[in-house]
């Protein structure tokens, strides 16, 4: 198959989501204020776009391009999502084995194995992002732990028992430990989450909002541990960052696309009104010191800007254009291109498509140069395969 088509994607409204966003980007009137998480577009079988090819119905895209390695994703983070990890593959195959023989259904909410494969992830931050990413180094650490009085406890802890023993130490703590140390450390915060001008850059702020967002009963979250002993990162619009099998993270706040593996795999640890489950977590997370790498792309004669990762499964570049630019690119796999701003007409000689709000998305695929045409300022994402721009 050849040609470019529009591509309509899934929505799915997890609570974490916001309610503008995404309705904005696909021109949808959001009047109950249901949540609006994320835009998948791929052949996930649990979220499979759908193809315009001129018919009656729309077709899945997996039915005229097989099984696409990637997932792309549109996010809008209004509150923080889950700590989590994502399995090596070799660990994801064994363990969807696993759970296969155990006969859980793919849908259960204790499932926690939605497929074979890895899931490493590129996210590039449409707006200021912040998030969660591995292991404060050791020196920052181990300030944290001596100058949060309420974390001193932690201390001889990691001085033992470094990264690993740990966090298996919080992770495994009984309740009512994690309720004593929480709550004293809890109660001096007040609600500085709603504070407009509060600093984003410190770790109180957002275990402020975490307590407030994930308050159950008497209990409180363990995942607030998390937000002391990991990377608090701020991405600005364009910046990017990679996540590989095993590093902790968690997104807390802004908008973003995202691209993976072709999967789903998700072990959750706190932070989610999701399946959480420690022990796989744990079995799988890196526990180290992660000094957080921010990757900028590399930019070609076409404008064109490449976020190279260490991964085989896809690749992302963008096109930030002006009215009147005209960009291009080969396919030589089959391709999405998303348009988070302005209007942009897809052409390929023979067939052309305009990406705006309302049909901000379309498939590509290889035989044809396809052209790029700003009648705005412009920004379009392009998601593939293939290894370009290295």
């Amino acid at each position: 198959m050849a040609g470019i088509y529009k591509l309509t994607g899934v929505v799915k409204h997890y609570d974490w989501g916001g309610n503008t966003f995404i309705p904005a980007l696909l021109k949808k009137i959001n009047e109950k204020k249901i949540p609006h998480a994320e835009y998948w577009m791929g052949t996930h079988p649990l979220g499979q776009a759908v193809v315009d090819t001129g018919g009656s119905m729309p077709t899945e895209l997996n039915a005229i391009a097989n099984s696409l390695p990637y997932l792309f994703k549109v996010l809008d983070v209004k509150d923080m999502l889950s700590i989590q990890v994502h399995p090596s593959k070799e660990a994801a195959q064994i363990e969807f084995a696993r759970e296969e023989a155990e006969g859980i259904p793919l849908d259960a909410p204790n499932r926690s194995y939605k497929d074979d494969n890895h899931k490493p992830e590129l996210m590039v931050a449409l707006s200021d992002f912040w998030l969660l990413h591995g292991f404060k180094p050791t020196e920052e650490l181990m300030d944290i732990l001596t100058n949060v009085t309420e974390l001193n406890e932690l201390l001889p802890v990691f001085n033992e028992s470094g990264y690993t023993g740990l966090y298996k130490y919080v992770m495994e703590m009984p309740q009512h430990q994690v309720n004593r140390i929480l709550h004293s450390l809890l109660n001096n915060l007040a609600d500085i989450y709603q504070d407009e001008s509060a600093d984003r850059s410190l770790e109180d702020y957002w275990a402020s909002k975490a307590a407030a967002t994930f308050k159950k009963d008497e209990n409180i979250d363990r995942g607030i541990f998390s937000i002391y002993l990991f990377n608090i990162v701020q991405l600005k619009k364009g910046e990017a960052i990679f996540q590989a099998a095993g590093v902790p993270h968690a997104y807390l706040e802004g908008q973003n696309v995202e691209i993976m593996a072709n999967s789903d795999n998700v072990l959750r640890g706190g932070l989610t009104s999701k399946h959480i489950d420690v022990a796989e977590l744990m079995k799988h997370v890196k526990c180290e010191a992660t000094i957080p790498q921010i990757i900028m792309g590399d930019v070609n004669e076409e404008g064109e800007r490449t976020y190279n990762t260490p991964v085989p499964d896809f690749t992302l570049s963008v096109f930030e254009m002006e009215k009147g630019d005209v960009s291009s690119f080969n396919p030589t796999t089959t391709e999405i291109v998303l348009l988070t701003e302005g209007v942009v007409e897809v052409d390929d000689d023979e067939t052309t498509i305009k990406l705006q709000a309302g049909t901000p998305s379309a498939v590509v695929f290889p035989g044809a140069t396809v052209y790029l045409a700003a009648a705005a300022k412009s920004v379009v994402f392009r998601a593939s395969a293939a290894i370009h721009n290295r």
